[in-house]
C-alpha cells in the first residue's frame, strides 16, 4: 500500500513519533558536515523526487531538494507555469506520468482536492508541500523544533493567534495525535474547521477558542501564529483590521509561560501579526524552525518510501 501524506492522520501519532525520534538522530549525527554533503546511509541513493509547485516558495523548495540531497537523493522541479499540468493536462494524468519517472511526489497548491486527486491516481507517495487546508510538512518541523528546546509534547499547551488557516488545522491535528492542548484566539468569522477540532478532541486533545488574546496565551508553552493574508486571499484591509487585537506583542508574549517559545513558518510581516521585539527576540525559535524542515522532512520522505 502506497504511504501518502497529506495530513498528519495520513501517518499516525506513532508514525510521528518515530519520524521525529529519526529526525533528531540524523539531525545530530551530521552536525559537523557541509549542508550539501550526503548522510552516512545515504539512504535514498538513486531515488528522485518530483516537486511540483504551484504557488510560490522559499523554504518548501530549498528544505526539500536539501533533504533529498542529504539522503543521497535528486529532486526536480516543475511549476505551473512551464508544465502541462499548467497547460491543461489533469492531474490524474500528470499522477500517472510523474509515478513512471520518479520514485516520489511533493505538491505545493491552493486546491486539497488536487493533492487527493493526485494521490488517487499516483503509484508513488504523493506528500503534502501546502494546500488551502493542511501544512503537515511545517508542523513536523514545529513539533522536532520544541522538543529539541526541550518540550514534551504531552500535555503542553499551544496558543494560537490570528486566522484559522491551513497552518492551524495542521497543529489541531498534531495535538489530537500527539496529546497537546491549543487554545485558539481568532476574530469572528476566521474560525478554524470545526471537522478538525471535533477529530482532535476525539482523540483526547482539549481545543478552545477565545476571543480574548491575553486568555488564550496565560501559561502557554508555545505561542504560534501565521501571515493574516495568505497568498491570492482577497478583502486584505478589513481582515488586517479584523486580526489587529491578536498581534503578538512583548506584552502578550508575558502572559506566557516564562520559557515560552514562539513560533511563526514564515514569510512574516513584520509589524502586523508579530513585532519585531518578538521573532528577534530570545524566546523565538524561527531560524531552528525554519533549518528543521530539512531534518523533519528528511523521515517524511523515508517513512513515505517505507525505510522507516
Amino acid at each position: 500500500m502506497t504511504r501518502h501524506f497529506l495530513n498528519l492522520s495520513d501517518a499516525g501519532g506513532d508514525a510521528i513519533a518515530a519520524m521525529l525520534n529519526d529526525a533528531l538522530d540524523r539531525k545530530a549525527a551530521r552536525a559537523a558536515k557541509p549542508k550539501g554533503t550526503a548522510d552516512a546511509d545515504a539512504p535514498l541513493a538513486g531515488h528522485t523526487l518530483a516537486m511540483i509547485f504551484e504557488k510560490n516558495s522559499t523554504r518548501t523548495r530549498v528544505s526539500f531538494d536539501m533533504a533529498m540531497r542529504q539522503l543521497g537523493g535528486t529532486s526536480l522541479i516543475l511549476d505551473g507555469g512551464t508544465s502541462q499540468l499548467g497547460r491543461g493536462e489533469t492531474v490524474a494524468d500528470t499522477a500517472r506520468v510523474l509515478s513512471r519517472m520518479a520514485d516520489a511526489i511533493m505538491i505545493r497548491t491552493d486546491d486539497h482536492a488536487k493533492i487527493e486527486e493526485m494521490a488517487a491516481h499516483a503509484t508513488v507517495p504523493v506528500i503534502n508541500g501546502l494546500t488551502d487546508l493542511s501544512h503537515p510538512c511545517q508542523i513536523m518541523a514545529d513539533l522536532l523544533t520544541v522538543i529539541e528546546h526541550g518540550l514534551a509534547l504531552p500535555g503542553s499547551q499551544w496558543a494560537w493567534l490570528g486566522d484559522g488557516n491551513n497552518v492551524l488545522h495542521s497543529i489541531i491535528e498534531a495535538a489530537g495525535l500527539m496529546k497537546f492542548d491549543v487554545r485558539i484566539g481568532c476574530p469572528e468569522g476566521y474560525e478554524p474547521s470545526p471537522l478538525f477540532i471535533a477529530e482532535a478532541v476525539k482523540f483526547g486533545a482539549k481545543i478552545a477558542l477565545s476571543q480574548d488574546p491575553a486568555e488564550v496565551v496565560r501559561g502557554a508553552d508555545v505561542v504560534v501564529t501565521d501571515t493574516w493574508v495568505s497568498m491570492g486571499q482577497a478583502h486584505a484591509e478589513e481582515k488586517l483590521a479584523a486580526m489587529m487585537p491578536y498581534q503578538v506583542t512583548e506584552a502578550l508574549m508575558a502572559q506566557a509561560k516564562p520559557e515560552a517559545k514562539f513560533l511563526h513558518c514564515l514569510p512574516a510581516h513584520r509589524g502586523e501579526e508579530v513585532v519585531d521585539a518578538v521573532i528577534d527576540g530570545p524566546q523565538s525559535l524561527i531560524w531552528d524552525e525554519a533549518e528543521n524542515r530539512i531534518h523533519a522532512q528528511k523521515s517524511v520522505l523515508l517513512w513515505a518510501l517505507g525505510k522507516l
